[in-house]
């Protein structure tokens, strides 16, 4: 028994070194194709001989790209993910660990460059409405985050975990949502604006403002957002200024809704603020044929 025991114990010592080994291989495998600035595929993952890979490419274990797909130069793909269909990814983006992109379809889903997928998102997979998907550049979508068909995501956008967009939403540029966010089908999420976590959205949400709720209610402007996206304080102050005249009016029944927007939009000092009249176009927009009006707010009039 004791020679038995001898015997065991450099045997499992030596397997443990191997397997620690192989793990540090696979945890620094990015970092050396970096140096090296050659692509990496890893022995287990699958990739199809018509997939068109950029230079500095990483494809970790277990992963699979399809034979539609194409990745751009520095692409990173972690453990277990996957890219299908006719997919393109620009350059730089990060698929990480579980992480599905495209599908088997007569659709076309187009990521642009800098864009990180998070642990078990997925993207352009087979849904109702097999048609087109489109994203910007420099996004983040953490994990569980769900894209539906038709929807079109603009710039430097972050969803966090468990955002879910339905079919036909549109997202501008630097809007960030809150954990387990909702959006309803055919909604327009504007540049700069924030959705609480746990919001449920069912109407647009105009751009610079901030929502919350269930349903989603207007609560202000996105103040920290403007700020950390480099807007002036006097464009802030010309922001609240017409916000305040429209949206929360001393006396409700003084004028209708439509009355206080034309009232901003002809102010000597606020009508002249780029930001403002932006602002102005974004409401507007949402009450045009087939839009769904924005978001409510608790001192509106019934009108």
């Amino acid at each position: 028994m004791n020679s038995l025991l001898k015997f065991r114990r450099p045997l499992s010592s030596s397997l443990t070194s191997l397997s620690l080994q192989r793990l540090s291989t696979t945890l620094h495998y990015v970092f050396e194709e970096k140096k090296e600035g050659t692509s990496f595929i890893h022995p287990t993952a699958i990739v199809h001989p018509n997939a068109v890979i950029g230079q500095g490419v990483s494809v970790g274990p277990l992963c699979t790209i399809g034979p539609s797909a194409k990745l751009g130069n520095g692409c990173q793909m972690h453990p277990s993910s996957h890219i299908f269909g006719n997919t393109e990814l620009g350059s730089h983006c990060v698929l990480m660990t579980g992480a599905v992109v495209g599908d088997e379809l007569p659709g076309h889903t187009v990521i642009g460059c800098n864009n990180i997928i998070g642990h078990h998102a997925v993207v352009g997979i087979k849904c109702q409405d097999m048609k087109y998907k489109v994203i910007g550049d420099n996004n983040l979508i953490m994990g569980s985050c769900h894209i539906a068909h038709d929807c079109k995501i603009g710039n430097n956008n972050i969803f966090a975990n468990t955002t879910l967009l339905a079919g036909h939403v549109i997202v501008e540029d630097y809007v960030h949502t809150g954990g387990a966010t909702v959006v309803h089908q055919f909604c327009y999420i504007g540049s700069f604006s924030f959705i609480g976590g746990g919001s449920v959205v069912s109407q647009d949400v105009p751009k610079y403002m901030m929502v919350s709720g269930d349903r989603a209610e207007l609560r202000g402007l996105n103040f920290e957002g403007l700020r950390r996206c480099g807007f002036q304080v006097t464009e802030i102050k010309s922001l609240r200024t017409a916000y305040r005249k429209i949206f929360m009016p001393s006396n409700t029944n003084s004028m209708g809704f439509d009355e206080r927007l034309s009232e901003v939009e002809h102010n000597e000092d606020l009508g002249s603020v780029p930001a403002v009249c932006s602002m102005l176009q974004s409401i507007r927009d949402s009450f045009t044929e087939n839009r769904r009006g924005v978001c409510k707010f608790r001192q509106w009039s019934s009108s």
